[in-house]
């Protein structure tokens, strides 16, 4: 399952269709606090999430999933236009994917793919499994 955290509706649907035409099961949620409990209520095997969102931004949510015992190994990617790969902000959060705008669809669908192939993950072993560790920004990129 992903779950896609996104505050404009009109993204929120686009990328809704185009992860469910991919065979993915999504759950949408319209801020950060909606998606966190989301995600401790659902599980989901990945999180894309919105830089810009009211309640937690993207970056306060993926801190607030690694801070939880039961989620901390969830991958979680985010979509911004001004944070890059290798961001010190991405990096302290421990992103698991920065996904800058613009991009194609298909480069959106395979970021989260490769992620879900990945699976879960812990961030603080050595050498990490986490794809953001393997890229030489510090963050995967899509």
């Amino acid at each position: 399952m992903l779950l896609i955290a996104e505050d404009d509706q009109n993204v929120r649907a686009m990328f809704e269709r185009i992860f469910r035409d991919a065979g993915f099961t999504v759950l949408t949620e319209t801020d950060g606090l909606a998606a966190l409990h989301a995600i401790v209520r659902e599980r989901p095997d990945v999180v894309l999430t919105d830089f810009d969102m009211p309640r937690l931004n993207g970056l306060e949510l993926c801190r607030a999933i690694r801070g939880h015992h039961q989620l901390s190994d969830t991958p979680v990617a985010i979509i911004s236009g001004s944070l890059a790969p290798g961001d010190p902000r991405a990096v302290e959060a421990q992103l698991c994917a920065t996904l800058v705008k613009p991009f194609t669809r298909e480069a959106l669908v395979a970021a989260v793919r490769r992620l879900v192939d990945g699976g879960r993950h812990h961030h603080d072993a050595e050498p990490s499994p986490c794809p953001a560790a393997q890229s030489p920004s510090g963050a995967a990129r899509a």
